[in-house]
């Protein structure tokens, strides 16, 4: 996640994402202290037997008051903080250009960022519901209801995508 890679070897770069003792799973449940505190930004949460197509992800969240960024990146691999080298999706939403970029990682090798949207559906301190769909050739991305982007799959094995990560200036509310 762009603002907080660091390069550790050539082409590699690091996340820094603190370490949890348990692990966190996108749920619904209802709110209470202990969720709130599962779901704190950054987050790093398993997705139950991975993607295939007909699955979808769902993050509900509030933008910060002050936001510059935030990314949403699915990967294959949960173990450290360190980057895997496969990230099926990379989603950054900037904020000072009012972009969404979308790129992925194979073997780690970054592509180059898809960066067309028709809108920008992002408001400071305002709620947001993402649905990332997955479907047999590509993510399709839904922002409160409306389609956002499509990108292909540059990953194939679908169901080993086994992890989330949300970073950045949001408040998320609730996965599923």
């Amino acid at each position: 996640m762009a603002e907080t890679h660091r390069v550790t070897a050539p082409g590699r770069k690091k996340w820094v994402v603190p370490q949890r003792s348990d692990e966190n799973k996108p749920s619904v449940r209802p709110p209470d202290r202990k969720a709130e505190r599962n779901l704190a930004v950054p987050f790093r949460g398993h997705i139950t037997d991975g993607m295939r197509p007909g699955k979808k992800i769902v993050v509900v969240g509030v933008v910060d008051s002050c936001p510059d960024r935030f990314y949403i990146a699915l990967t294959r691999g949960h173990g450290s903080g360190e980057p895997p080298p496969d990230v099926a999706l990379e989603l950054c939403v900037r904020f000072r250009d009012r972009q969404v970029l979308r790129r992925a990682c194979v073997r780690g090798s970054w592509g180059d960022a898809d960066r067309a949207v028709a809108f920008f559906p992002f408001i400071r301190e305002q709620p947001f519901k993402i649905e990332i769909h997955c479907e047999h050739s590509r993510f399709r991305v839904f922002v409160d209801g409306q389609k956002l982007f499509d990108f292909q799959h540059r990953l194939t094995s679908l169901g080993d995508i086994d992890t989330l990560w949300i970073k950045g200036g949001v408040t998320v509310t609730k996965l599923a």
